[in-house]
This record gives C-alpha cells, structure tokens and sequence, in this order.
C-alpha cells in the first residue's frame, strides 16, 4: 500500500511517498517565480550562443533561459513561445540555467504543473497533513532524510554512502566495514535509495568497492533495477566497481535545493517546528541573526505563522545560536 503525505508549509510544500511504512521519495517545491518544468512561456531571444543550435531568451518574467536548438528563421529580438524542459539548478559558482525548447504550433501559455499537481497525477491517494495534526512526515524520518541530504552521508559504520556534487555528475562513493562481496550489494541497495529518496537525476556515478568477480559485480548491479524504479539507464558494474546511472533531469534534488541557501532552509525548517509547536496561540522565535534578519525581510510568513497558530509572533535574535540552532517557546 502507497500513499503520498502533502504538507502544504509556509514558503515551501512538502511531498513523501510511503511504501510499506517506509519514506522512499521526497520532494519539495519551494515558492517563487521561476518557471516550472512543462511550463509555456512568452519570451524573447537575446543573444546567440551558436548558430541554429543554442541561444539565450528572456522570459516576459525576467528570468533567462537556454534555447535549444534555435529555429532557422528565429532572429535576435524576435518573441519566442518557449516550452520548459529543465527548471534553473543552483550550482557553486555557476547556476544552469534553466532550458527549454520552442512550444508545439496551436499551444498557448500557461504554468507547470505544482508538486500537488504532479503527485496527483501519479494516481497514488494523496493525504494532506495539516500542521494541527499529528506530525507524519517526522514519524518516517523526514527531518533525518533532510540532514542526509544536507551533510551528503547516509548509512552506517557497516556500509555508509558519501555524496559529491559536482558540475559533471554527483558522485556517491561507497564505504563501510563489510567485506568486498557484502559490501557491493549492500552499497548498491542504499545508494539506489537515496537516489529515489532524494529525487537525485542526471548523471550519477556510484564507485562500489572493487569485486573478485563479475557474478559479485551482477549481484551488486541487480540491487539498483530491484530498487531504483524505471525509467534510467545504467552500465554495468566494471573491474574497478565503478557504475554510472543516467536519469532524466527536470529540476533540482533534494540536496541542491537544500544546499543553495543555509539560510533559507534553516528559516523554512523553523517555520515548520513552529507551526507544530505546542497548541497553537503566540509563540518565540529565538535564532541566529540571519535567520531573523530574513524572517524581518519576509514578513508575509511571519503573518502566514500569526494567523495558522492564532496569536502573535516576536522574533528574537541570538548570535550565540547556530543557524540549524533556532528553537519555538
């Protein structure tokens, strides 16, 4: 039995997929202007990078997108109604853009699908969660999932995952104190989970450890078709205990999304135990001056708290907390 829990929190909505008692997806969407992968949109090309294949429009909201290709009679200036393929990812040093190509002929613009609009569709039961209700997300692990996601270690001293980021793929390399033959398999399983986990896609390279034979190498590469769900490509398991997986990339994952601003995701996490602290009626924030600071800046979620908990909100700096330090009196 599956089921999607939705959380619709204040700056962001949160979505997991139970299967058997077990968190084995989760997504979150944050608010914002940027445009959402199966969007249409009204731009218009600024600049050529290469001829006929690769060019640069300017949404009519501002944002910059890669066009790809660029049709033979599209001239520099012209409007373009652009169809989104892939959302913007953040990246140290240097953010992709998001990219898209030229809407089919007849269709008109409108706005990507929502997270609930995308699990809905998947045609899995969708329960809300409330924050007056019990906690759900937190009874399967939601917070520990986000710390993964954040540090990029996952696992035990037996076997342990380290996750990279990198502009070329995200490497996991995998560790741990079983032997070779136990390792392999056991690596490949929880790394094909937190693949799923953390909506993780593009390019993925898992580096298992090195195995004395190919049916060891099979059996390590068996675990990722029984647990990573299709669609995805992948090479076999070579003499160095190196795999690629290839997914199809729509929008950021988990870690990049986490990872883009401390700050902010510190902020938002706040917000949440907020919501759920004690019995609704006024509440203390006390956090780290940038988090305040920023809370000071977004004062519609500050009214968003007032007005879920039902009493009056003070906000109180302390530049001996952490940023993760934050706490709700």
């Amino acid at each position: 039995m599956a089921e999607w829990l939705y959380e619709e929190g204040i700056g962001e909505a949160r979505a997991a997929l139970i299967e058997h008692g077990r968190l084995v997806e989760a997504l979150v969407e944050r608010e914002g202007e940027a445009a959402r992968a199966g969007a249409v949109a009204q731009g218009r090309l600024i600049a050529t990078i290469i001829p006929r294949k690769r060019g640069i429009v300017r949404l009519t909201s501002g944002e910059e997108l890669l066009l790809e290709p660029i049709p033979p009679r599209l001239a520099e200036g012209a409007n373009v109604l652009v169809e989104i393929m892939r959302e913007a990812i953040p990246e140290e040093g240097r953010p992709k853009r998001a990219k898209g190509r030229v809407a089919q002929p007849g269709v008109k613009a409108h706005q990507g699908p929502s997270l609930l609009q995308r699990i809905r569709a998947t045609g899995v039961p969708v329960t809300p969660c409330p924050a007056h209700e019990e906690d759900r997300l937190e009874a399967h692990g939601w917070s520990e999932l986000m710390e993964e996601a954040i540090s990029g270690e996952v696992g035990t001293e037996a076997a342990a995952l380290r996750l990279y980021l990198t502009p070329a793929m995200l490497l996991i390399d995998v560790d741990g104190s079983l032997p070779p033959a136990q390792l392999g398999p056991k690596g490949a399983k929880l790394a094909a989970q937190a693949v799923r986990r953390m909506g993780l896609s593009g390019s993925i390279g898992i580096d298992l450890p090195t195995m004395n034979n190919k049916d060891e190498r099979m059996i390590a590469a068996a675990q990722i078709d029984k647990y990573l769900p299709l669609p995805f490509e992948r090479t076999a398991v070579n003499g160095f205990g190196f795999l690629q997986i290839i997914r199809r990339r729509e929008r950021a994952n988990l870690m990049e999304l986490l990872r883009e601003d401390a700050v902010l995701t510190a902020t938002l996490a706040l917000l949440r135990r907020a919501e759920r602290h004690g019995t609704g009626g006024a509440a203390a924030l006390t956090a780290a001056p940038a988090i305040i600071d920023l809370l000071h800046l977004r004062q519609d979620w500050t009214e968003q708290l007032c007005r879920r908990r039902g009493g009056a909100i003070s906000l109180h700096a302390d530049p001996a907390l952490t940023i993760s330090g934050g706490h709700v009196a």
